[in-house]
This record gives C-alpha cells, structure tokens and sequence, in this order.
C-alpha cells in the first residue's frame, strides 16, 4: 500500500462533497498535468491511502482520508467537447488522461493545516513542500505516520 495526497479546492470539490456522494465514493477526474497523470495513471493502485488536501481557502490543510477503490482509467471528460476537461487530442485508442475512483475514509475532526505542515522537521522532504502546486503527490510511510500523529480524533 501506498499513500498520496490529492488536492481539490473546496468550493469546487471538497471532503463535504465526497461526504455526500453516493456510497461516499467518486471519481477523481479532471487531472490536467502529466506528472500527476503519470502517478494516477502508473502508480496508484486499488486500496493505497488519499491524504484529501484543500487548496486555496481559508484553512489550506489536509481534512481527511479515502481510499482508492478502483484502477486507472481513462478519464471521460478529455471526450466530451462541452466539459472544461475536453481534450481534442485524446482519443478512445490513445486517451491523454486517467481518472481513479476514490472512497471516503474519514473527515478529520480539524485539519493539518499546511502551516503546521511546514513547521515539523519530519516533514522537510515532504513534496507538498517542495512542489507545492503539483495536485498529485507521493506520500512516504514515514510522512503519513508523522501526519496521522496531528490527528486528535
């Protein structure tokens, strides 16, 4: 198993949405960089762990937990020329992007928040804090172990 972080603005898509999906399951679609499009699609596997991670708002910060609950594939919008995600270079036979589908794990009582995150010495490596932008990341053990100790619920 391994661990990731993915990260959604909230007022587009946040953990209170995947709190009110059905099965509290969704797909994550819409990826639109090839480094993370890389990792979603070669790297993440059935049953890794999702560090659910919101981006610009107030409090930015880690807020809960999911578990992937499907393989890659290739993500629908890129084919659909009304979506925002329309890709006309991508095709059925050669798709440019891939979606996974991810499961609810919890919703922290509080968040991590990213200025915590930058001040504990474990986390230094950590990629959020070295490609702060990337919305795909790598996660180690030993981050996800440090993480989960800030947790208090």
């Amino acid at each position: 198993m391994a661990y990731w972080l993915f990260k959604s603005e909230p007022d587009c898509y946040g953990i209170d949405h995947l709190a009110a999906e059905p099965k509290q399951t969704t797909r994550w679609d819409g990826v639109r960089n090839f480094q993370a499009r890389n990792l979603l699609r070669d790297k993440i596997v059935r049953d890794d762990t999702v560090l659910f991670y919101h981006s610009r708002c107030k409090a930015i910060g880690i807020v809960g937990a999911a578990v992937v609950v499907s393989d890659a594939y290739p993500d629908p919008l890129q084919f659909d020329p009304q979506s925002p995600y329309y890709d006309a270079k991508s095709t059925q036979s050669k798709p440019r992007w891939y979606s996974i589908d991810i499961k609810l794990q919890r919703v922290f009582n509080r968040p991590i928040l990213l200025d915590t995150i930058k001040q504990i010495q474990a986390l230094e490596s950590m990629a959020l804090r070295k490609q702060s932008r990337l919305s795909v990341q790598p996660v180690t053990a030993q981050e996800f172990n440090t993480l989960m100790q800030l947790i208090d619920d």
